[in-house]
């Protein structure tokens, strides 16, 4: 078994909505001692969850009884340029497998804006990027070892052990502790990268070739005005050469604009908040357009200083100029106070049964607020118009749907409890939030 890290000590998310007391934690180092954990937290009648980074800002990952540490489980398993499979244990984080993968020529398909996650967090709770054509992180996952709540260690990909790998590849945590993760990557690519200011209603009217003419498309809406920040990524062969930013560069847009001016904005605004729609107007000039090519997870990543809570929620693809039209009238008519840009991402439909993106064309739309700002109220009336728009919520973001609705909006929802009832029937890796999303 793995060797204690702490008796009750203090758990805490990135974004400090979420905390607990767990009753122990443990630091297993290989599948077995993991194995091991679980066995004995059963033994003990208490509930196990695996913790990774810590960057739900749901309460997904809260432990409630034994804390499993996945900090220890982050070695490389197996890397075969040729194929393209590479397998890791599921603790490592997204930064160090992207290291794993340039060694050997490889990238992740598609990937969203930070790589602090594990591997394991990161599919588990529905992690994307943007990209018409392309899926989320959980598509890319093609085999998982799994200590399941009896403490058998069992292999699952869609041709061993097809239905319980269905529910896993996107599982919540609710369907055992994922140990080792197989995932399909493909040569390493450059992505050619093109930010600039634009009008909100020029970006609305464009949508659909702005989408359909870029490979990873996305932008931000700045709340009081309609300015947006555009972001066009596309892909190039590694042979292109690598333009990127300036230390100069780099260090304005990076870490002083987005990060330190960014942060200094916000807490002006939590205590002048009149003074909020024009922070927001001057933000929306600040952030220049620029140019560059990198490797890939350069361009996909950028640094995350500003603390902040977010909800986001997927919505069918057509619905989203109305979505933002809504939300737009919304902030005004309810006098919101928002710091933050309002993000909006695409996604292919996929099969996975409770990916966001699951049977339709998706358009992600992410809602923050600084962390020092109440931001209840503003959630409350944005997911008021998310729901309206059928919209499912981001697994590991804010939001307060419970089974009954979620049921609805998942066409293998009722699969998804029948493997859970098989392979956790005494509700092992439950908690809190999975009571409230799954029923108990």
């Amino acid at each position: 078994m793995g060797t204690p890290v702490a008796e009750n000590a203090h758990w805490q998310n990135w974004s400090r909505t979420e905390g607990a007391e767990p009753v122990r934690t443990v630091r297993p180092s290989t599948s077995e001692e993991l194995a091991a954990a679980v066995a004995a937290a059963a033994e003990d009648g208490l509930r196990v969850k695996a913790v990774g980074s810590g960057h739900s800002f749901s309460a997904i990952a809260v432990p409630e009884g034994v804390r499993v540490d996945m900090g220890g489980l982050d070695q490389v398993v197996a890397a075969d340029a040729k194929s393209g499979l590479v397998t890791v244990e599921a603790g490592m984080t997204l930064a160090a497998l992207n290291t794993v993968l340039d060694a050997h020529g490889l990238a992740l398909e598609n990937m969203g804006d930070i790589d602090a996650q594990t591997v394991s967090g990161a599919i588990s709770t529905g992690t994307h990027g943007t990209g018409d054509r392309y899926r989320g992180f959980a598509w890319q996952v093609k085999g998982l070892k799994l200590v399941l709540a009896s403490g058998e260690t069992v292999q699952c990909t869609e041709f061993e052990r097809p239905e319980l790998f269905a529910a896993a590849r996107l599982g919540l945590g609710a369907v055992g502790v994922i140990a080792e993760v197989t995932l399909q990557c493909v040569p390493a690519f450059r992505l050619h990268a093109v930010e600039r200011p634009e009008r909100l209603g020029a970006v609305l009217e464009g949508l659909d070739e702005l989408v359909a003419e870029n490979d990873h498309f996305e932008f931000y809406w700045f709340p009081h005005t309609d300015r947006t920040l555009t972001k066009r990524n596309n892909r190039h062969a590694m042979s292109e050469p690598s333009r990127a930013p300036s230390r100069l560069s780099y260090w304005w847009n990076e870490t002083f604009t987005e990060n330190a001016l960014f942060s200094a904005s916000n807490r002006v605004g939590v205590r002048f908040p009149s003074m909020v729609p024009r922070l927001n107007r001057v933000a929306g000039r600040v952030w220049s357009a620029r140019e560059y090519t990198d490797r890939s997870h350069r361009i996909f990543t950028s640094p995350r200083t500003v603390r902040f809570r977010e909800m986001e929620y997927a919505l069918p693809r057509e619905a989203l100029p109305t979505v933002l039209r809504e939300l737009q009238a919304m902030v005004e008519r309810e006098g919101h106070t928002v710091s933050f840009p309002v993000e909006v991402r695409f996604a292919a439909a996929d099969d996975i049964w409770l990916s966001t993106a699951q049977g339709r064309r998706t358009a992600y739309v992410a809602v923050h607020q600084f962390f020092r700002h109440d931001h209840v109220p503003y959630f409350r009336d944005c997911e008021a118009v998310f729901d309206a728009a059928e919209g499912r919520p981001h697994w590991g973001k804010m939001h307060t749907l419970g089974a009954e609705q979620l049921s609805r909006r998942y066409k293998h929802f009722e699969d998804f409890r029948r493997v859970r009832d098989e392979v956790d029937p005494e509700r092992r890796f439950a908690n809190a939030y999975l009571e409230k999303v799954l029923g108990a």
